[in-house]
């Protein structure tokens, strides 16, 4: 293996709390020299529910940096849970424990509250050490959080090295700028023109409050395809007052916590229309963050959960008015993503490098972090 090149497994389990995400990356923290398997694996229903339970106790608990011990028994679950993938993944691959130079464990975010100098993520990470066997990366916002960053987005350094590194179209001055629009749980944009000029910042909702919906008129765990919203009326005057909130109007850099619009209910809808209105709330919120960039995105790929909703992307495009395509169209893999993410993260830890930027987090200069914990020993190495 060429110098300085890991082999560099990334987990992800966003707010959304569906499953956990992991995907094999090869890469030396600046380039990806290759891009090895990737799947998903769903949270059976325990675990999904007890990880929202513990979200809504987390919104309870006072705030503190550290994470309370009342929340030990959800941590030892996360850990166990990405055990098991990384078991199912290594045996599924054929790849042995010992091919794997380093696992980044994002761990599942429970509370995020900036303005406090707060992001909890949740996740065992001496134990996941331990039991696979594997050195791990975990606890990537803190350090940005406590230097006064906002702790998200934390992607975008490895959306732009995946940007730099493809087809020549995409480098033509006439390309740029571009944007990766991320839908998960809550929506994250990142800006790019050519090489070097980088912006990112949370939008507003993404998924989170549609699948919330859904959910409570017990029609499943989120609207699949869109084809809810699809039968359902936008009541625009809803989304207009919902866009009055001031987050939108906030320089960034900006942040959110899953549940930061919870207030913005369509109490009044059914079902359906409840579910289009929300959806195009998201869609709003997106057509918003033009008003930040010093230049309109002359085309958005979309990661993330999003990409998979007709009836959003469609209203996406409207609402934008230029190309929106789901980062497939680059070559890109969308559902894995942001575990990919943490993988690229995990070895630039490893090497002193950067996690975030003062125009993607608002840390006062280029900030490292993450908490390196070894497998022979279980230390933690901050």
């Amino acid at each position: 293996m060429k110098a300085n090149i890991l082999k560099a497994l990334g987990m992800m389990s966003g707010t959304s709390a569906d499953g956990v995400d992991i995907a094999l990356i090869e890469t030396d923290g600046e380039r990806i020299t290759a891009f090895g398997p990737a799947e998903t694996f769903a949270y059976d229903d325990r675990t999904r529910t007890a990880i929202r339970a513990a979200m809504a106790e987390a919104a309870d608990l006072p705030a503190t940096p550290a994470i309370p011990g009342d929340l030990a028994e959800i941590s030892a679950l996360v850990a166990d849970r990405h055990r098991a993938a990384v078991d199912a993944f290594l045996g599924k691959h054929g790849i042995a424990r010992s091919g794997i130079d380093i696992l980044g464990f994002h761990g599942q975010t429970l509370r995020h509250w900036p303005e406090r100098q707060l992001t909890w993520q949740v996740g065992d990470a001496e134990t996941l050490a331990s039991v696979t066997e594997i050195d791990v990366v975990a606890d990537f916002r803190r350090a940005d959080v406590l230097a006064g960053g906002q702790g998200a987005p934390f992607a975008p350094l490895y959306h732009a090295a995946l940007l730099r590194s493809e087809a020549a179209a995409i480098h033509q001055p006439a390309a740029w700028p571009v944007a990766v629009l991320n839908l998960g749980g809550v929506g994250n944009v990142t800006w790019v023109n050519g090489p070097e000029e980088l912006l990112a910042f949370d939008t507003g909702p993404g998924n989170a409050l549609v699948d919330d919906w859904v959910r409570e008129h017990g029609a499943g765990h989120f609207d699949d395809g869109g084809r809810i919203a699809a039968k359902g009326r936008v009541h625009e005057p809803l989304v207009e007052f919902w866009m009055a909130n001031d987050f939108f109007r906030v320089k960034p850099p900006k942040s959110l916590d899953r549940d930061d619009f919870r207030n913005s209910r369509p109490t009044d809808l059914g079902l359906e229309d409840g579910a289009a209105t929300l959806t195009a709330f998201t869609a709003a919120s997106v057509a918003e963050a033009r008003r930040h960039m010093l230049d309109e995105p002359k085309a958005w790929y979309v990661c993330g959960g999003g990409r998979h909703n007709p009836t959003l992307m469609t209203m996406l495009k409207e609402r934008l008015g230029v190309t929106v395509l789901p980062v497939e169209a680059l070559g890109w893999r969308g559902d894995s993503l942001e575990a990919e993410a943490f993988a690229f993260l995990a070895v630039r830890s490893l090497r002193g490098l950067p996690l975030s930027l003062p125009t993607t987090t608002g840390v006062p200069e280029p900030l490292t972090g993450g908490r390196i914990v070894r497998a022979k020993h279980g230390a933690a190495v901050v």
